[in-house]
């Protein structure tokens, strides 16, 4: 790593590194005759423990603060009731057997030492490809891409990159929860600008209104997180229109860009005319072949822009594990068969879940992106129940989870009676939760 540099023949022998406090009471460093607890207590006193243990120096208030999030709350409570769970976004199907085998040989085939900050070659360079490829976007490979550990590293790298204390970011309202944590860490101001119901389109005119002289970009999510939702053709158009008339930047988050069916098309907003030099896109490995523990995402665009990400990049995590590049920069290159059918494999799923929605007298929003479902449960809510307390009585009493919506927005009064599906699941799971529900939601 070449930030530290670090000389060991400065190093004076007479004084060893010391340990860590762990590592000095480890067993095997006290004489057997002392014992590990008897050598504690003839170092600390009580009150030095009591003291020890009560620091009175505050934390930092922007993490601390945060509360732990409906995904987690959830995920606990299906755990316990062993319930059948259809809240946390991620697939039961992995991806192709060849890129695990790629990144297993790799381990031994290839040194284990850094790889470069930016993302070795190989990955660079295919992402490159398969950006001119699926959107016709070309990109300088050497200049124009980063390799980030997961899109949301990626997320974090661009905000810190670009965000300065007082600036602006405009963002859909429901959204992705990271969003808004980064931006308040980059001492950035949210501007969310909700998306209308029943099909989640932009509100033009409250759009236009969201763009100020500090604004500094607008984050694009689409496919969207948690909706579904498409944005158009006509709707971007109008964002890229906004973004030049107002000289503002632009960063795409389009993990979920292979994940489109129903008809849909899937635009960047980078592809359009004027963006190209303003905008910022996110990929994912984990979304684009199923391998979301990988933890592998990349970002493209303008090497100003680039080159800001990779500053915040280096002091956040420096690199990412290149086995794992290799086998995703294989993937991108000769695995089109997988991820460019994962879209109809998503929408067999959809159709199931729906139907069976359907026939539950159960009411689903529309979208045709992404591997999430809205439905809503206005009939099901008892009075005074919200969208959480429906959730958390569904998983205790119907076996089934559920994340509410209402945890994704961040603008005030949020609504309170829709509920988010996920299923990139095994049919089996969609089936017995459908079953659960069938048993359960009539003796409302």
């Amino acid at each position: 790593m070449s930030v530290l540099k670090f000389e060991t023949s400065k190093i004076n022998k007479k004084c060893p590194v010391p340990r860590t406090v762990s590592s000095f009471y480890h067993p095997s460093s006290v004489p057997k005759k002392f014992g590990v607890s008897n050598l504690l207590k003839s170092r600390m006193t009580s009150s030095d423990v009591s003291s020890a243990s009560q620091p009175q120096k505050g934390l930092n208030p922007k993490i601390t603060s945060l509360p732990t999030t409906i995904f987690e709350v959830m995920t606990k409570l299906s755990i316990a009731h062993n319930s059948v769970n259809l809240g946390q976004g991620f697939p039961d199907d992995e991806g192709p057997e060849s890129m695990k085998k790629i990144a297993g040989d790799a381990l031994v085939d290839f040194h284990n030492q850094y790889p470069p900050l930016m993302g070795i070659p190989e990955l660079r360079q295919a992402v490159a490809r398969h950006s001119e490829k699926f959107q016709g976007i070309p990109v300088d490979w050497a200049t124009e891409t980063l390799v980030t550990v997961g899109a949301t590293e990626a997320i974090a790298s661009v905000f810190l990159g670009l965000l300065s204390a007082g600036d602006e970011v405009i963002m859909f309202d429901p959204m992705y929860d990271s969003y808004t944590t980064m931006a308040s860490l980059a001492n950035a101001t949210v501007r969310p600008v909700r998306l209308r119901l029943p099909d989640f389109s932009v509100p033009l005119d409250e759009l236009e209104a969201a763009f100020t002289p500090r604004t500094k970009f607008i984050l694009i999510n689409t496919p969207h997180n948690p909706s579904g939702k498409l944005f158009t053709r006509a709707e971007l158009e109008t964002i890229a229109h906004l973004c030049q008339k107002h000289d503002v930047l632009a960063v795409c988050d389009e993990v979920y860009e292979h994940l489109v069916f129903g008809g849909g098309e899937h635009v960047s907003l980078r592809s359009l005319p004027g963006m190209m030099d303003r905008t910022l896109r996110m990929g994912s490995a984990g979304k684009t072949f199923s391998f979301t523990s990988w933890k592998v995402g990349w970002v493209t665009g303008p090497a100003r822009l680039i080159a800001a990400a990779a500053k915040a990049h280096q002091f956040i995590v420096f690199t990412v594990p290149s086995s794992l590049q290799r086998a995703v920069a294989y993937g991108l290159d000769n695995e089109h068969q997988f991820y460019t059918t994962l879209g109809e494999s998503l929408s067999r799923k959809k159709e199931l879940l729906e139907s069976g929605l359907k026939k539950l007298g159960v009411p689903t929003l529309p979208g045709n992106g992404a591997y999430f479902l809205i439905a809503d449960v206005s009939r099901f809510l008892k009075p005074g129940e919200t969208d959480v307390d429906f959730c958390q009585r569904l998983t205790v009493e119907g076996g089934v989870t559920l994340i509410p919506t209402s945890g994704f927005y961040v603008g005030p009064n949020p609504p309170r009676h829709l509920v988010r599906f996920c299923y990139c699941k095994d049919d089996s799971k969609i089936k017995a939760a459908l079953e659960r529900l069938e048993k359960y939601l009539p003796t409302q």
